[in-house]
């Protein structure tokens, strides 16, 4: 069957008297094979390879075969092994873009710091509970910057508040978390950060100490202390930003607002499993 295959995915670029005869086959078996019904089987892999490709492409090559797995068992509720959905991407020469993870630590001069009171404890009970926060650097086309400021939410694991800016300075960082005041609760919501400027800064102490929130933050270079926020970073930069060149602050600014709202309602993630539903 494997040698057929070959032969008709080859047809256009290579003569199929020279492709039967490097594969072993007659060109009359050839012709009657193609002109043979489908079997079951053969129908059914046809058109889940269809449906591969539409995920695969609908989501601009961010899914692996985990992950479109679980999309077409949970939303498709299409029952397939992820092995089988391996082996067919494979075949398709379809793979997930490589995501490139950078971290960067630039010290600061600390003016209010706190110890690390979140201690790698990436769970919570209900949403608000625990919040990391983090900065990151965008690059324009024409060499200037952009900075997205976020807050997650471990009790849900979305992005609770975001913003863009042109300048990574106090006010992003302050106006982000502006959003979500009213929904910060006195002695219990808990703010990670690292020792960045703006989460040292007197402003954030006193944001802090207004809401009555419990202030957290990471070791002096330890990223992973903040892992789940330096993920959502990592997941947004190689799903969207690396994938699209961004002339304009307001193309990137759109882009971002439609991912991080596809992150929070839509995304397919990996704990969601890769066995088949009943």
């Amino acid at each position: 069957m494997a040698a057929y295959e070959a032969v008709k995915a080859l047809k256009e670029k290579y003569p199929i008297k020279h492709l039967c005869e490097a594969v072993g086959i007659s060109r009359s078996s050839y012709y009657k094979w193609l002109k043979r019904k489908p079997s079951k089987d053969e129908q059914r892999l046809k058109r889940l390879k269809q449906v591969i490709s539409e995920v695969y492409h609908q989501h601009t090559g961010i899914y692996g075969y985990r992950r479109i797995t679980i999309y077409l068992n949970h939303y498709k509720k299409i029952k397939v092994n992820h092995k089988c959905v391996y082996r067919l991407m494979r075949l398709m020469g379809l793979k997930a873009v490589i995501r490139r993870k950078k971290y960067n630590y630039r010290p600061s001069k600390a003016i209010h710091v706190s110890e690390n009171r979140l201690d790698r404890k990436f769970t919570a009970d209900k949403a608000y509970q625990k919040l990391l926060t983090d900065v990151t650097e965008f690059q324009l086309t024409n060499g200037q910057k952009a900075y997205l400021s976020a807050i997650l939410d471990l009790g849900t694991n979305k992005i609770v508040a975001y913003k863009l800016g042109r300048s990574n300075n106090n006010p992003l960082v302050l106006n982000t978390f502006k959003q979500i005041q009213s929904k910060i609760i006195a002695d219990e919501t808990l703010i990670h950060s690292d020792r960045g400027y703006q989460y040292t800064s007197h402003a954030f102490a006193q944001f802090i100490k207004d809401t009555q929130a419990i202030q957290s933050m990471s070791r002096v270079g330890k990223c992973i202390d903040n892992g789940p926020m330096e993920n959502f970073f990592g997941i947004l930069k190689s799903e969207l930003y690396y994938l699209n060149k961004y002339d304009t602050f307001e193309k990137l600014l759109n882009d971002i607002d439609q991912y991080i709202h596809f992150f929070n309602t839509k995304r397919v993630r990996l704990k969601m499993g890769l066995a088949i539903p009943a």
